[in-house]
């Protein structure tokens, strides 16, 4: 499985920053630039997931503070088990979601079918193995960037180095932003059948 530490290797090779007595980024830094990749990826590609949250019995209103690294909410089932299912409408204010439900709920549960970010750590990553690149090149552009403005100004060997990874800095992130617009689910064909609720 991959890893928080596996991308950064991957960065560090396509940065050519693989001397470990003498790196150009720390760890802190690429984890940043990283992290910056990784929350622009999951906009446009989100984790899709479903949860069922218990309704307060006499109340509309059911909170999804649990819901880690909610982006958004596409679909909310309810009641649960109808075939075919029924969805209802809702609203969203911070952490709470008001169901637009004639009776009020007694207790059941709430079946929610949402957007998350991604994860990224030490333990493990949501990213699709077909996508782990496309962080890479994202989070690698980032750090060219950072590096080429760190640079400007200051006394350099190479005085075209500091060119050198602007240029290459904006090609990688012209790149993701590109891979990331065609991959979006946003410009994704999806089908989908109207039904009347049951």
């Amino acid at each position: 499985m991959t890893i928080l530490s596996d991308i950064r290797t991957r960065i560090r090779k396509d940065l050519h920053d693989t001397d470990s007595l003498a790196y150009r980024w720390t760890d802190a830094q690429l984890d940043r630039h990283i992290e910056r990749a990784l929350n622009e990826f999951s906009v446009a590609i989100p984790q899709e997931k479903l949860t069922s949250l218990a309704t307060t019995n006499g109340s509309r209103e059911v909170s999804v503070a649990s819901l880690t690294g909610l982006i958004a909410i596409e679909a909310i089932e309810y009641p649960v088990g109808d075939y075919p299912p029924t969805y209802i409408t809702h609203s969203r204010w911070v952490d709470t979601v008001l169901l637009h439900v004639d009776t009020l709920p007694s207790g059941g549960n709430v079946k929610f079918s949402y957007l998350a970010k991604h994860v990224l750590d030490g333990s493990g990553s949501t990213i699709p193995a077909q996508f782990e690149d496309l962080v890479a090149t994202g989070a690698a552009g980032y750090a060219a960037l950072e590096l080429s403005s760190f640079a400007t100004e200051r006394i350099n060997i190479n005085p075209d180095v500091v060119a050198a990874y602007a240029a290459n800095g904006r090609a990688w992130l012209a790149a993701f932003t590109h891979l990331l617009r065609t991959n979006a689910r946003a410009n994704r064909v999806r089908g989908n059948r109207l039904y009347v609720p049951a």
